[in-house]
């Protein structure tokens, strides 16, 4: 789909949505980012993993992936609030679930951050912001698989202060990821979607805005020789 093309269905969908909708939209895309994303690593409770993909659409950030080799991913509807619906999900049940994941990741130029206990962890203040994080959350029984935390680039622990051993796994992705968003913002890192990611983005939102948006979508793109 190219630049015209995009902006023909835009224009489309602009007709028949209110001004006020779209303009709420285009506020939402300014702070939209992939330069961090969050893996779940066989999260098995759904209300976990619903609060921290809730935590992360409010966040901002679009992406998600699941590993799936044991535990499937379940929304749990009371706790995500609708944000399922605006963020994007990439499942790996297979197998070989999980290196089907890093290799994911490192072709999209992340580095993987295994958050977990071990003893060479850094704390969370010295992981540099330099380059696109994927920050990965174990399992709530026996924590990140021993995959994942030997291909990490980095390993990292959110100082405790307490007596209590750990975080509860949706807290910790909170904390973090609310600490490295600022951190991120405040430097000079590009971490904004590009101009076609949030034209293509504003096109997916446009469609969920509308009962017919589907329809009306492929209703667009035949119009527009797509």
């Amino acid at each position: 789909m190219n630049t015209e093309q995009r902006s023909n269905i835009i224009g489309k969908f602009a007709q028949i949505i209110n001004e006020d909708r779209i303009a709420l939209l285009e506020e939402k895309l300014q702070q939209r980012t992939r330069y961090l994303t969050v893996v779940l690593d066989d999260i098995y409770l759904p209300q976990n993993a619903s609060a921290i993909m809730r935590t992360s659409e409010c966040l901002g950030i679009q992406s998600l992936h699941s590993i799936q080799e044991r535990n499937k991913h379940k929304i749990n509807r009371d706790v995500v609030n609708g944000a399922a619906k605006w963020v994007e999900l990439d499942c790996y049940s297979e197998s070989i679930g999980r290196k089907a994941c890093i290799e994911n990741l490192q072709q999209q130029d992340y580095k993987v951050v295994a958050l977990t206990l071990s003893e060479d962890c850094i704390p969370l203040e010295e992981l540099p912001v330099d380059e696109k994080l994927a920050l990965c959350f174990g399992c709530e029984e026996t924590g990140l698989s021993e995959e994942l935390e030997n291909k990490a680039d980095y390993k990292v622990q959110i100082p405790i202060h307490g007596f209590t051993q750990s975080y509860n796994v949706s807290v910790s992705a909170g904390i973090c990821l609310y600490y490295l968003l600022n951190k991120i913002k405040d430097t000079e890192q590009d971490w904004q979607l590009n101009q076609e990611e949030k034209e293509m983005l504003l096109i997916d939102w446009l469609s969920k805005s509308t009962p017919a948006g589907c329809s009306l979508l492929e209703k667009y793109k035949e119009k527009c020789d797509i």
